[in-house]
């Protein structure tokens, strides 16, 4: 009987639910399909314990309620198992799945497959620095047109580009949305996009237009042609495969209207290629090498001095995704139009505004999730390019600076035997401008960059006794330089004349020495080496042996135990070294 007067008791309590959960919906606490759902479940339940309890008047068996078996996963064979597409990402597709995956990773240089399964407006963190979010801007901002380049980029990702620019920039600000395709060979960039543009103007007509090139004119260009069709007070120049953040534009455009000399860019989080998940960066310069390659820096030490890593940051360049006061932009010249394909643009605008009477600066509390291509789609070898136009660059801007590219990219100091273009029309704009020396450049925006001063000669070092191989820096992190196959793509070696001595170093500034205890030489950094007065000086002319000067060893080659041949500092034998590009001899 206890059992029947617990059931009783059960039975009880669900028409008391019963009947509090109808009031509550008579009253509106519910909408109709919650109400519906749970007078449903409740009816149920309030069925099976009579049903139980008559089960139990008849003393009949309750039937054995049996564990629940779980199917064992399948194991999906692994079809690409080397692919960086699946490193960590795509354990539970299907092998079709995977070779689609697999297909348009290789035609785009990231995850496709994922994104046309993502949703268009799918929510990312607000990574902005937390006093960001407590920032009122001025209600009269200038008006912005947005330019999204692209060439072979799946819909998908132009798509959440382009919504994700509606939905968080402020209807009053955004004057238009214009897309430049340069010259794109996938079909689903033709009519598909137009569908979803027209379906856009259904709710904002005229927002985005369109412009198509006829043939590939290359990175530049196609920023050239967006901020020519640009109709808003500011145009913000940014690839198609990003998503902007909460309250984007209006840090930027509230900066040109307090100042419109400045260009400015946000800053990028990385959205990984793979699974497209996002990784916050923190506020950093852009900046530059001497082969016009981009990387981050530090801000100036003033910038750290404020401790508000929302405040702007000066820089000495920008990454390519730049906003401009459209006016200002042309009259300090937009874009070297004769840049051909890929790089060295950004950096050129860098210079020329900060020579010319602008200024750059990183906005921390403009975020803009950017995804990191495994490849791109412009050329193979983006190289080739990159240093036909690093040179351009160099011949307009760079001064008696200017050698240090042919030396970034191990060419020879004269005839280098590439054809830049003509310059005549930058040079021209140089002078109207009235634009400030490069060793002003140096001086105040960009004193980090390393000058090579005092050069002697850089490029492959290689010992007569074997030609084939080089002195390299050998794996990353660690002290000992190696012998290496001759690749000559970028100096292996620089020796620099400093008070008529010489010292051997490698493009990131570290020093070979002989630190005295043994057979090998080491490699340190050149600063670090100074200060714990590690021998490091050596003496050498063309042809001839590389000496310590400290420890009268010489830098020869030989076989060790292993049977490779390895750099020892050993008793001078007579072994000779050249260095590839000789500038003066020692």
């Amino acid at each position: 009987m206890c059992c029947i007067k617990t059931i009783g008791l059960t039975l009880q309590i669900l028409m008391t639910a019963i009947f509090t959960v109808q009031g509550e919906a008579a009253v509106g606490f519910f909408t109709s399909h919650r109400k519906q759902r749970v007078k449903t479940n409740i009816t149920w339940s309030l069925f099976s314990t009579v049903n139980l309890m008559n089960k139990l008047e008849k003393r009949e068996p309750v039937a054995e309620v049996k564990p629940e078996v779980k199917k064992e996963r399948k194991v999906v064979r692994k079809l690409y198992p080397n692919s960086a597409l699946f490193s960590k990402w795509g354990d539970e597709l299907s092998e079709e799945e995977q070779k689609e995956a697999e297909r348009l990773f290789q035609r785009y240089g990231y995850n496709a497959f994922l994104s046309d399964r993502l949703p268009l407006n799918r929510e990312i963190p607000d990574t902005r620095p937390p006093r960001c979010a407590d920032k009122t801007y001025p209600e009269d901002l200038p008006t912005v047109s947005v330019v999204l380049i692209y060439l072979d980029e799946a819909l998908s990702v132009i798509k959440r580009a382009v919504r994700s620019i509606i939905d968080k920039t402020p209807q009053r600000l955004l004057q238009e949305i214009i897309l430049v395709d340069d010259h794109s060979s996938n079909e689903d960039l033709m009519e598909k996009l137009d569908e979803y543009i027209n379906s856009i103007h259904e709710e904002r007509p005229d927002l985005v237009k369109r412009v198509r090139h006829s043939q590939q004119l290359g990175l530049t260009q196609a920023r050239l042609s967006g901020w020519r069709m640009a109709t808003g007070n500011v145009v913000a120049i940014l690839d198609a495969h990003i998503e902007v953040h909460v309250q984007w534009a209006e840090p930027l455009l509230a900066r040109i209207k307090e100042d419109r000399t400045v260009i400015l860019t946000p800053v990028f989080d990385k959205v990984n290629f793979d699974d497209l998940t996002l990784n916050p960066y923190i506020p950093a310069a852009d900046a530059f090498d001497w082969a016009l390659w981009c990387m981050y820096e530090s801000f100036r030490p003033e910038w750290y001095a404020l401790k508000d890593d929302s405040q702007p940051g000066k820089s000495p360049s920008i990454m390519g995704i730049l906003v401009a006061d459209r006016t200002f932009f042309g009259e300090i010249g937009s874009l070297d139009g004769g840049m051909k394909i890929y790089g060295g643009e950004n950096v050129e605008l860098g210079i020329r505004v900060w020579l010319c009477g602008g200024s750059i600066e990183v906005i921390p509390c403009s975020k803009i999730a950017h995804i990191e291509r495994a490849s791109k789609p412009y050329l193979p070898d983006l190289s080739i390019m990159m240093k036909r136009n690093a040179l351009r660059v160099a011949e307009v801007w760079l001064d008696e600076y200017k050698h240090n590219v042919n030396i970034a990219w191990n060419l020879p100091i004269e005839n280098h035997g590439i054809d830049i273009g003509d310059v005549s029309e930058r040079k021209k704009l140089r002078e109207r401008l009235k634009c400030k020396p490069f060793q002003w450049y140096l001086d105040n925006v960009y004193p980090m960059l390393d000058p090579l001063h005092n050069l002697l000669g850089y490029g492959a070092l290689i010992n007569d006794r074997k030609p084939d191989l080089c002195v390299d820096q050998g794996p990353m992190p660690g002290n000992t330089p190696i012998l290496y196959q001759c690749h000559f793509y970028q100096p292996q070696v620089r020796f620099t004349a400093s008070k008529h001595t010489v010292v051997l170093s490698y493009n990131n500034n570290r020093c070979l020495v002989d630190l005295a205890t043994g057979v090998y030489p080491g490699l340190y950094d050149c600063k670090a080496a100074q200060q714990k007065k590690f021998a490091m000086l050596w003496d050498f002319k063309q042809g001839g042996p590389i000496q310590n000067r400290e420890t009268k060893r010489c830098l020869e080659i030989g076989i060790a135990e292993d049977g490779y041949y390895k750099l020892f500092v050993q008793k001078c034998s007579g072994q000779n070294w050249k260095i590839q590009n000789l500038i003066k001899n020692n």
